[in-house]
């Protein structure tokens, strides 16, 4: 038992700093701040094999890291914690799958739908003073279809390639995904 803590404990080190390294290769980044890359992979990888409770701590580590590396697009201390501290730390719901055959793919669904929404909430609440906007070429007056637009341009792709990712790699490290490696 206190071997299978100190391996969770070491493997959250090395998935949040992989998923901190990774979220450096962005394929493009919006102008107020979001991005497409593959950042949120070892985090869903983690939270997988160790569960809630241990995916949770891991993802509220990656999101502080975000607020602090990323440069922290910021408008105050809410959309700090909102955007940041928040919508990383719902990632760690993915744990909710934890060991469940092809529970990766449900939990890369359930915590880039958790992220959304904080950035949806983030966007609808903080981020209405750029109304109206200009968002790939259509004019956007309402903040909710504004915030659904920009937030989810980027989030469904970065869960599109989680999920192709995911896909690819699932029947060589199934044992992984399933965390049948661990001792019980």
């Amino acid at each position: 038992m206190k071997n299978n803590a100190l391996r969770a404990l070491t493997e959250g080190g090395i998935m949040v700093a992989a998923a901190t390294a990774l979220s450096y290769l962005k394929l493009f980044e919006l102008p107020q701040g979001g991005s497409v890359c593959i950042g949120m992979l070892p985090i869903f990888l983690y939270c997988v094999r160790w569960g809630l409770k241990d995916g949770l701590l891991c993802s509220l580590a990656y999101g502080i890291l975000q607020l602090i590396f990323d440069g922290a697009y910021a408008w105050g201390w809410t959309s700090m914690l909102l955007d940041y501290v928040v919508a990383f730390s719902v990632l760690g719901f993915a744990g909710l799958f934890a060991r469940q055959k092809y529970g990766v793919f449900a939990g890369t669904v359930v915590g880039c739908l958790l992220r959304f929404i904080v950035h949806f909430i983030s966007g609808v609440t903080i981020y209405r003073i750029y109304e109206p906007v200009e968002l790939f070429n259509t004019t956007f007056a309402n903040p909710y279809l504004y915030s659904a637009a920009y937030n989810g341009s980027y989030v469904a792709i970065d869960m599109a390639l989680c999920l192709v990712i995911f896909a690819l790699l699932y029947k060589p490290m199934k044992k992984y995904f399933l965390a049948q490696d661990l001792a019980q």
